[in-house]
């Protein structure tokens, strides 16, 4: 059994480990409540922006950011969305599981990345994917939607400029962290280009859990002013808007894991510190009854 400094000193440590742990916790709580709040406000939008394109992609099938590319080349770029940093339970882990279990599924597909969140672009590097860009610096505590405009303009540029060298890509899908509840959270890989009817629905109902019977497949619908404008002013705009809502997702998810993580941390260093107390006052115990045992025998030899 260790000594009673010993233990003293593991107490210690561990006390002050909770305080850390209890802190974070703290933090987390007020910085996950305030990305809870921006993604409550913009999720509507984002969802009703779905449905709309689910309605009309039918009337828009010309638009590679709908309809995709005539030819396929078995190539696709994902981009992964992490933290910057860690101590956030199995945010980051489930995200890259996901990844990992895409590439299995699909060992046919070329894959490219784009990392957004310096833990994904460590996790990329490390497994030897092919790094397009990284935007690690978008992912902050309060994202804007200036910061996303760069990024969601790269995809689409990605996607439909090498079109015309037919180096294009099939696909562009975003893996991240859907945020359910402060305490449940998703990995899921998103189709973010081309707009896919069947994605959007499949997402819809089995992600969100929203009703896509009133989803309209055949109705053609009247573009106006025209085709050019959606091209270039609507469909940036909403593409923009929905990759902001994908961060604030992730966002929200990683703040709800940390204050998680650091919970469990903190009761274990509570169950800890209990267990260590019990240690030394057994120690202490012990202690004490051998040093009376010790004055005992000394006084009876004393006697005799």
């Amino acid at each position: 059994m260790a000594s009673g400094k010993e233990i003293k000193a593991r107490i210690k440590s561990v006390t002050n480990t909770k305080k850390i742990t209890r802190a974070m916790e703290l933090i987390s709580t007020v910085k996950m409540k305030k990305a809870q709040e921006w993604v409550i406000g913009s999720r509507p939008f984002a969802l009703a922006a779905l449905r709309i394109f689910a309605n009309v992609s039918g009337s828009l099938g010309n638009i590679p950011s709908i309809g995709g590319h005539e030819y396929k080349t078995k190539r696709e770029l994902l981009v992964v969305i992490s933290s910057n940093k860690g101590l956030c339970g199995g945010y980051n882990v489930n995200t890259f599981k996901k990844v990992a279990q895409y590439r299995k599924d699909y060992p046919e597909l070329a894959l490219d990345y784009i990392t957004i969140g310096k833990k994904a672009r460590e996790f990329i590097l490390r497994t030897g994917g092919n790094l397009v860009a990284d935007f690690s610096d978008v992912m902050k505590d309060t994202i804007e939607i200036r910061d996303v405009k760069p990024v969601s303009a790269m995809l689409r540029e990605l996607f439909s400029k090498q079109a015309h060298e037919k180096l294009n890509y099939d696909s562009v899908k975003i893996v991240h962290s859907y945020y359910i509840s402060a305490i449940n959270q998703k990995a899921i890989i998103k189709q973010f280009l081309p707009l896919s009817r069947a994605d959007i629905v499949e997402f819809l109902s089995e992600v969100v859990g929203q009703d896509t019977s009133t989803l309209v497949e055949t109705q053609e619908y009247s573009i106006e002013p025209n085709t050019e404008t959606i091209v270039n002013e609507v469909i940036p705009m909403i593409l923009s808007m929905l990759l902001y809502e994908i961060l604030l997702e992730s966002k929200a998810s990683e703040h709800s894991s940390r204050m998680v993580a650091m919970k469990n941390a903190k009761d274990s260093a509570t169950k800890k510190v209990s267990v260590l107390t019990l240690s030394y006052n057994k120690a202490r115990q012990a202690s004490i009854t051998k040093e009376v045992s010790e004055i005992v025998s000394g006084v009876e030899s004393m006697k005799e």
